[in-house]
């Protein structure tokens, strides 16, 4: 019987990145393409709760796809539950235009926040991303034309690992970022999330009726220390950062409970 795996993103059904990522993972098994209708990066693993959610059947560069009218976590649970009918062998969300690093990341990425909600549904899950030189590819939309040959033979590999071997045990999802000019020569790195990726900012503005508005903003860390994931990406390598559901501080309780106690 053939492997399931679905397939979404948080750039939108018509990225070039997740038509990438099916040709990428069309050997490997039956792939339901199902991601968001439009744009949704930075909306982390939001969920429609007040509002009804439509699905539309479409074909996009010939392919058979579900274009979803909610977030990346709607698209991951519509898929599960609504269209493949059955928990996938692995779900796998990207390839995002954009690096998504350390745990800002993991709490705003709508491509990390749909590996999550897999995981959390009980599949193996990969997040995928490929740094991008324009910080402003990272919000475009529709298709942008981009060489993701290197970056397909990497998704292939590990994807086909995690469909032989199961995932390690302990971890919920692979966050694996690629840098932009990889090359089959490019060495991987298991690194762990560095703190933060922006020095965050506020701009204030006006409107034409001199009323403030803000744009948050922030430039982004240049590196960080060795063995997280900013790092590797800054020397040009490829980053597989382990990640658990599990968000739950290693300390020992006793410690906290004496602290509440004084």
């Amino acid at each position: 019987m053939a492997r399931k795996i679905l397939l979404t993103n948080d750039d939108g059904i018509y990225s070039s990145g997740i038509h990438a990522a099916y040709e990428a993972l069309s050997d490997l098994g039956d792939v339901y393409m199902v991601a968001p209708a439009t744009q949704k990066s930075g909306v982390g693993r939001a969920l429609s709760i007040f509002e009804p959610i439509r699905v539309f059947k479409t074909r996009v560069n010939g392919v058979e796809a579900y274009a979803v009218g909610g977030t990346p976590t709607d698209a991951v649970i519509i898929g599960i539950y609504a269209i493949i009918g059955e928990r996938p062998d692995l779900v796998v969300s990207g390839f995002n235009l954009g690096e998504n690093l350390s745990t800002e990341a993991i709490t705003t990425s709508g491509t990390v926040g749909a590996a999550l909600e897999g995981a959390t549904q009980g599949s193996p899950s990969i997040a995928i991303s490929i740094e991008v030189e324009d910080q402003g590819d990272k919000f475009h939309f529709g298709f942008m034309k981009k060489d993701f040959e290197v970056p397909k033979k990497i998704l292939k590999k590990i994807a086909g690992r995690v469909l032989r071997k199961g995932i390690p045990e302990g971890v919920d999802v692979l966050n694996i970022n690629i840098p932009r000019n990889v090359t089959e020569n490019s060495e991987v790195e298991i690194t762990r999330l560095a703190r933060r990726i922006f020095n965050t900012s506020v701009e204030e503005r006006f409107d034409p009726r001199g009323r403030p508005y803000y744009w948050i903003d922030g430039k982004e860390f240049q590196d960080s220390e060795s063995g997280t994931d900013i790092h590797a990406i800054r020397m040009g390598k490829i980053s597989i950062t382990p990640v658990s559901l599990d968000c739950t501080s290693r300390i020992d309780f006793k410690l906290l409970k004496r602290w509440m106690e004084v």
